[in-house]
């Protein structure tokens, strides 16, 4: 009965998404990325000759998750063809013309259906999911089909529907991988409750990946144009109240304090608010050649923010006030650089490893965010230590990728040809 309720859902969703995306532009993406699919899959497909492997993740988070993984196979198993799948067209879309995979689709929705058209066009060797990105119908395939399946950098939570009394779909879903990478050890007592024990702690491979950045990280040259020497705060994937609060710390920081914003939306209609919010003392990126000294730099374009952190001072990390939590601290905390954020952040293991370390801190308001510049600027010692800390705790972290490779390796899931 859940199966069939699981597909019934499904099929509910689709219909949700088909009406919605006649308001909304990420669904009509969603719509208009799956039409005529499966066929598109297939003639792209048909003339391959290699072995495939496939990588899924749900959206653009997941993909740099998962992107150590895939481009660490591709150099281990170049004789391979690899297919990259994304659900989300906030991943799809940013990736679509990423080099690293040989083919990148829109991931078909999960019906009994599509997974045997899927299945028999990607014909994967190995699977490689990210996360929790989890679809039964596709599963069970590959189950049945004794293809050979890793979910990797893994994190369970007590309140997942995993360990209730609802989630036998759910749990069974797990139970169709062939070996669970987790990030943590709670991750593995959850796991063991449920009978799950092909399980590993490798760790986060976002820490793979943002040591691999920063090692090849170039400096701005305009960017270091627009500081000059004032010291900076750079913001990264900021949504509107995070924006409000900065416009409060602005007002009050020293003259010689400049702040740069690299908002998550950039659409027109979000970059002309966030102008208007700091009238007059605002630039946008795409303006720079107009710069004259304004105090603040608005990014309207994305592709620079792992880059923008090395320029700074503090950083801010936005999200903290969505119900949804922060974003991605790891970037920042890569270079060395203390991090602000909001207070929404319990789920993410790195936010409250960094918490509990003295090299993040979360604020509610832009009094507490002011504080503790202030105190920093005469602090250098209390400053410098959160920065070594943050920068130790990700070298500290690195490795996950290896444990997953090694384990393909030694169980011997991919042959060298």
């Amino acid at each position: 009965m859940s199966v069939l309720l699981y597909w019934f859902g499904i099929k509910l969703y689709t219909l949700f998404v088909k009406v919605a995306a006649l308001f909304n532009a990420k669904a009509k993406l969603f719509v208009q990325g799956r039409k005529d699919l499966q066929q598109h899959i297939h003639y792209n497909l048909v003339d391959e000759r290699r072995r495939r492997i496939w990588m899924h993740c749900a959206s653009l988070g997941e993909f740099e998750q998962g992107r150590p993984v895939l481009e660490k196979l591709r150099r281990q198993y170049p004789d391979y063809a690899f297919v990259l799948t994304f659900f989300s067209p906030s991943g799809y879309e940013m990736r679509k013309n990423y080099s690293g995979a040989d083919y990148v689709f829109y991931l078909p929705l999960d019906t009994p259906y599509n997974t045997r058209e899927f299945l028999a066009s990607v014909k994967p060797s190995l699977a490689v999911f990210v996360k929790y990105d989890l679809w039964y119908f596709y599963l069970s395939g590959m189950a049945q089909q004794n293809i050979p399946l890793l979910l990797v950098s893994a994190i369970f939570r007590n309140e997942q529907p995993f360990f209730k009394w609802y989630g036998k779909l759910h749990r069974s879903m797990l139970h169709m991988f062939t070996h669970i990478f987790v990030q943590d050890h709670a991750s593995v007592r959850l796991l063991n409750k449920i009978g799950l024990y092909d399980v590993t702690v490798a760790g986060d491979t976002r820490f793979d990946r943002v040591a691999e950045v920063v090692l090849n990280a170039k400096p701005i040259a305009e960017i270091t144009r627009f500081c000059k020497d004032s010291k900076v705060i750079v913001a990264g994937s900021t949504w509107p109240a995070d924006e409000q609060l900065l416009k409060q710390v602005a007002g009050k920081l020293p003259k010689d304090w400049k702040i740069i914003i690299a908002p998550h939306e950039v659409h027109t209609a979000h970059i002309k608010q966030l102008a208007e919010l700091f009238q007059g003392e605002a630039v946008l990126w795409s303006n720079f050649k107009e710069y004259y000294d304004q105090r603040i730099l608005i990014v309207d374009t994305i592709g620079l923010l792992i880059r923008l952190y090395q320029h700074a001072d503090i950083t801010y990390i936005g999200g903290g006030f969505n119900s949804s939590g922060i974003h991605n601290v790891l970037e920042a905390a890569v270079y060395g650089k203390p991090v602000f954020h909001g207070p929404t952040y319990h789920k993410f293991k790195e936010a409250r490893d960094l918490n509990e370390k003295g090299a993040a801190i979360a604020v509610n308001d832009a009094e507490k965010m002011l504080q503790q510049i202030l105190a920093w600027e005469t602090d250098r010692i209390g400053y410098n230590a959160a920065c070594v800390t943050a920068k130790n705790y990700v070298s500290a972290n690195t490795g996950a990728t290896a444990t997953i490779l090694n384990y393909v390796a030694g169980k011997e899931l991919l042959s060298k040809v």
